[in-house]
């Protein structure tokens, strides 16, 4: 049995996954502080990929970097092509990630306390230190389940891919199109394989993620102690 569909899953969504942590947490902080009415429209405009149906973003991930548009056709000129690549791919399962993470993100981010931020920043600490030592720890429920939530989205990712990437094995083959080639194929037993193999990968990851929960629960409250005003 060809296992490579399950190592370029697994590849895709954790690339994917690290650039949608970061880029996520990043907006999520940064429109969280923005007025009432520029909130609601980047909210709008960063929320969209969740609710297109995937074939519509890969339709749009093709007109932007198709090898027949401007753009696809100046980074094919220097060397980066995203349509019929794995790290196409990446670009795809990325970009109908990012809402969850960015939305779970902002959530956790919005209900911060800044009394917490206030008292760090009465103790000389800089505003960087505070995000990472004060606002990330209290925050970190939400970032994990956000970041689970689009490994898990990433991984199972099927619509978008097929349209930017398609099916080519070796290359660009993913559990996701596999499953659905080794049924067009009436290969049933083999896709009810590869089927098992995203329940079990899903079912670990959804596992870990639990007790990580359970975890950062327990801990939860010495920030909120250390620094609380009095």
């Amino acid at each position: 049995m060809d296992w490579y569909p399950l190592w370029n899953s697994l590849r895709i969504a954790a690339i994917s996954c690290v650039l949608v942590f970061f880029s996520g947490i990043a907006l999520a902080y940064y429109v969280a502080r923005l007025p009432r009415v520029l909130k609601g429209l980047l909210d709008v405009v960063l929320t969209l990929p969740l609710v297109l149906p995937p074939t519509v973003c890969g339709w749009l991930l093709l007109l932007v970097f198709g090898l027949k548009h401007p753009v696809g056709i100046f980074l094919n000129d220097v060397g980066i092509r995203f349509v019929m690549t794995w790290y196409g791919g990446v670009l795809a399962s990325a970009v109908v990630a990012f809402p969850l993470m960015y939305r779970t993100a902002r959530g956790a981010f919005e209900s911060f306390d800044e009394t917490l931020a206030w008292s760090g920043k009465t103790l000389g600490l800089s505003d960087t230190f505070i995000f990472w030592h004060i606002r990330m720890p209290y925050c970190k429920q939400g970032i994990i389940a956000g970041t689970v939530l689009a490994f898990a989205r990433a991984l199972g990712e099927y619509g978008a891919t097929s349209m930017l990437i398609g099916y080519i094995p070796k290359n660009t083959a993913t559990i996701s199109t596999t499953v659905y080639q080794l049924w067009r194929t009436n290969d049933e037993y083999s896709a009810f394989i590869w089927v098992l193999v995203n329940i079990a990968i899903s079912a670990v990851v959804l596992l870990t993620v639990n007790l990580s929960l359970k975890s950062a629960a327990a801990k939860g409250g010495a920030w909120h102690d250390r620094y609380r005003c009095p």
